[in-house]
């Protein structure tokens, strides 16, 4: 599957996690940071049914009512398998849902939500403890015959699970959304980005500016535990950033952009010129030095 260098992440487009405090003013916001996404060059839209608790697929589907050319030019993902407290009735804990009858009820509501016949990409949002790698692949096979979605990924998986569920699928899995940036390194050494270079898999990075603590502009807290290093991370991203004679922001996205693996980042800003400034790290082609140096102060100490 090939998808763009950058996605845009479609969290937070509803502004709220209460699905009823979206109105005509919240629906016609949303519309406009899709149409400046789009306008950026983003090509491809990621969501979950849980984002916005379901507000944000249902508000996309707006966004494809007003605009029906973008089906054929856009590709759109989604997740499953997170359920909340109380949900679908009073009593039952927050859990994962892997099951064969959950994936392929999801993938219903959340065709009608996004108003498609069929879903470009489907994940399995945070791993299930009780994930059946068989009853996924079931679920998977039937999605794909009938049509509804064209290709499969995970989300958050370890390599061990991503190798699993792979072994029960007749088709290749084609990414794993994990968190990357320069205050999570995990995914460099925990062999998930080894496995994606191995198996042709797409690496897509959640929150790849840490939630904002990378990006422009950001400071760390006087009393933040981790400040010093903190520090030490924005100074060499800054460095890189005049280097190039762009901004933090845009230099932590080239820096993902460089691995070989072919490293996604989400992009999930709602301020349109935020969104089409990042678009500029497709721009930008980081030497090896600068990587590593960005890298070394992201550990916090030497390389052995």
């Amino acid at each position: 599957m090939e998808v763009t260098r950058l996605a845009y992440g479609c969290m937070r487009l509803s502004g709220s996690w209460d699905r009823t405090a979206v109105d005509d003013a919240v629906i016609r916001r949303g519309i406009e940071v899709l149409e400046a996404a789009v306008d950026a060059g983003y090509t491809f839209f990621d969501h979950a049914d849980i984002y916005g608790d379901t507000a944000c697929e249902s508000l996309f589907g707006h966004a494809l009512e007003k605009h029906p050319d973008w089906r054929d030019r856009l590709v759109v993902a989604t997740k499953c398998g997170i359920r909340f407290e109380d949900e679908p009735a009073p009593g039952q804990p927050h859990r994962y849902d892997f099951s064969h009858e959950h994936i392929l009820g999801s993938v219903e509501a959340s065709l009608k939500r996004l108003r498609l016949e069929r879903i470009d990409l489907l994940m399995l949002h945070r791993p299930d403890f009780l994930a059946d790698p068989a009853e996924i692949a079931r679920a998977f096979t039937e999605l794909r015959a009938a049509g509804k979605v064209r290709e499969f990924g995970a989300s958050n998986f370890r390599p061990s699970l991503v190798s699993a569920v792979q072994k029960a699928l007749p088709f290749a899995l084609q990414v794993n959304q994990v968190e990357i940036h320069p205050l999570r390194l995990d995914c460099f050494t925990d062999g998930t980005l080894d496995q994606c270079l191995e198996r042709g898999i797409t690496p897509m990075a959640w929150s790849p500016l840490a939630q904002g603590r990378v990006g422009s502009g950001q400071e760390p807290k006087p009393d933040a535990p981790d400040r010093e290093h903190h520090l030490a991370v924005l100074a060499a991203l800054d460095e890189a950033a005049a280097q190039f004679g762009c901004d933090r922001t845009v230099i932590v996205l080239a820096w993902l952009l460089r691995h070989p693996s072919g490293i996604v980042p989400v992009v999930g800003s709602v301020q349109p010129a935020n969104i089409r400034n990042a678009a500029h790290a497709t721009e930008i082609e980081m030497d090896r030095d600068t990587w590593y140096r960005i890298l070394r102060a992201a550990r916090g100490k030497k390389l052995p």
